[in-house]
C-alpha cells in the first residue's frame, strides 16, 4: 500500500498542510467514518444470539467519539471513576455501562453503585471490599446493586508485547480459577449475586486463535457459577499497524463463524442462552486517527540520519513505552510524498529523552525539515496517554466528518491551563 490516508479517502478532500495551519502541530486528526465502520463491525461480532460489544474506552476517551459509540448502538467499559462520568455526560445509559476497575478505593465503587452501574471485581479482596460497601450502605438484600459480577484469569494471555498481555499465570489482573470457591464465600458472606463473569487475555492479537480458546476455557469454567446473565469474553482485537506492507486485517469474518460454532456447542450443553459480549477497544478507534507532525530538523550522527519532529513521547508514548510500530507518511506541501527511493531514517521527537523514538531505523521517503508527517493508527491509547511532559501543553484533536467538514472536538493546552493547578 502506496498510501492509507489517500487509499482510505482519510482526509476527504480537506488539505493536510491547511489543518496544520489552523490547528497547529502536533495535532490528533479522525476519520468519523473509519471510526463508525469499526465500532459497527464489532456490533456484529456475534449476531445469532443476545450480544453486547463493550467499546473500552481507556483506548480514547473524547466525549465526541464516546457518542459516536452510543450512536452505533454499543456500550462501553469504564475503568475509573473519570471514565464513567465522561461516559454518563456522553449520554451513556447507565445500564450500558460495565465498571471494570483494577485495585480501586470504597469511594469509585460507591461512585458505580450510586450511578445503577454494573461493577465487575478484580480480586477477592476487591469482591470482599464491595460487599463491605453494600452492608455500609444498608442494602436491602434484594437491592440490584447486590449483582456485580467477577473477572476471571483464564490462565492463558496473548498480545504483542508483554505489557500488553492481561491474562496467565503472571499478571496482575483476575481471580484465578483456583480460588472461585472463595468468591462462592465472600458472596454468601454478604448476600451479593454473581450476575456475569468477564475476562480479558490481553491486546492486538492478530490470529484468533488463542483468543477462541481462551473463549472455550472461560464458557467451561462459567459452568460453576450456574445461570448466569451474562459472559464477557473481553477484547483484543488486532488492527495491521505494518499496513503500507501490505499487512492483512484481523480476520474477523473467519473469526465469527468459528466463535458461532463454540457457542452453538455451549448453548446445546448448558441449555440457557446468556447475554455474551466482548470488550473491544483498539480495534473500535486505532484505525480513525493520525497525528499530524511537523518536521524541525533534519541532521546525522555517526551515520544516523535522524528527522526531528515536535511528536514527542508526551503526544504518543506507545513507542517508547512499548516497541510499538506506526507506519509513517510524509507530506510535502499538501501531498502524500511516494514511497519510493528510501532511505534509512530514525524520525525521533522534542522531548528530552534518548527513548524519545517514534521510528527507529525505518525505509522512508526522504524527509525534508518543514515536511509533515502522518502517523498512523493513533486513534487507541494515543491522546488517552498524552501527558504534559517537559511541561509540553496536549495537542488539539479534530475531526473530518462524513461530509467532509472539520470539527475541533478538543482545543489544544496553552501554557496558561498548566499553571492553572498551582
Amino acid at each position: 500500500m502506496n498510501s492509507f490516508i489517500n487509499e482510505s479517502n482519510f482526509l476527504k478532500g480537506n488539505n493536510a498542510e491547511d489543518l496544520a495551519s489552523k490547528f497547529g502541530t502536533p495535532l490528533y486528526v479522525y476519520s468519523e467514518e473509519i471510526l463508525r465502520n469499526r465500532m459497527h463491525n464489532v456490533s456484529q461480532v456475534i449476531t445469532k444470539y443476545p450480544y453486547t460489544a463493550n467499546y473500552s474506552v481507556k483506548a480514547n476517551t473524547n466525549i465526541n467519539i464516546l457518542k459516536l459509540a452510543i450512536e452505533e448502538n454499543i456500550n462501553c467499559d469504564a475503568m475509573s471513576v473519570g471514565e464513567m462520568t465522561l461516559l454518563l455526560k456522553a449520554g451513556m445509559p447507565e445500564e450500558r455501562i460495565f465498571f471494570v476497575p483494577n485495585n480501586v478505593s470504597e469511594d469509585e465503587i460507591e461512585f458505580a453503585i450510586h450511578n445503577g452501574i454494573m461493577t465487575s471485581l478484580d480480586s477477592l479482596c476487591q469482591l470482599e471490599r464491595y460487599g463491605e460497601v453494600c452492608e455500609r450502605l444498608g442494602l436491602n438484600e434484594d437491592d440490584n446493586a447486590r449483582r456485580c459480577a467477577v473477572r476471571i484469569n483464564p490462565g492463558v494471555g496473548a498480545g504483542h508485547h508483554e505489557k500488553v498481555v492481561t491474562g496467565g499465570k503472571k499478571t496482575k489482573f483476575g481471580i484465578s480459577e483456583s480460588d472461585i470457591d472463595k468468591i462462592f464465600e465472600i458472596t454468601k458472606k454478604y448476600n451479593l449475586k454473581i450476575a456475569g463473569i468477564n475476562q480479558h487475555i490481553g491486546s492486538l492479537f492478530m490470529e484468533p486463535t488463542p483468543y477462541l480458546e481462551a473463549v472455550k476455557n472461560i464458557l467451561r469454567i462459567s459452568e460453576r457459577f450456574g445461570k448466569l446473565d451474562f459472559i464477557d469474553f473481553g477484547g483484543g482485537y488486532g488492527i495491521p499497524y505494518h499496513k503500507l506492507d501490505d499487512e492483512k486485517d484481523f480476520p474477523m469474518e473467519d473469526f465469527k463463524a468459528k466463535l458461532e460454532v463454540i457457542l452453538d456447542e455451549f448453548v446445546e450443553k448448558v441449555g440457557y442462552v446468556p447475554l455474551f459480549k466482548s470488550e473491544p477497544g483498539r480495534y473500535c478507534v486505532a484505525e480513525g486517527s493520525f497525528i499530524l507532525s511537523r518536521v524541525h530538523a533534519i541532521k546525522e550522527n555517526n551515520g544516523i540520519h535522524f528527522a526531528g519532529c515536535d511528536c514527542g513521547m508526551n503526544v504518543l508514548v506507545r513507542p517508547s513505552m512499548y516497541d510499538s510500530w506506526h507506519d509513517i507518511e510524509v507530506i510535502r506541501d499538501g501531498k502524500i510524498v511516494n514511497r519510493e527511493n528510501l532511505k534509512t531514517l530514525t524520525v525521533c521527537g522534542n522531548i528530552c529523552e534518548s527513548g524519545d523514538l517514534l521510528a527507529k531505523d525505518r525505509e522512508l521517503p526522504e524527509i525534508k525539515k518543514d515536511d509533515l508527517l502522518a502517523i498512523l493508527d493513533t486513534g487507541a491509547y494515543g491522546w488517552s496517554m498524552c501527558s504534559t511532559y517537559n511541561s509540553r501543553p496536549r495537542p488539539a484533536e479534530v475531526m473530518i466528518c462524513k461530509d467532509g467538514s472539520v470539527k475541533e472536538i478538543r482545543r489544544r493546552e496553552t501554557i496558561e491551563d498548566l499553571m492553572r493547578l498551582f
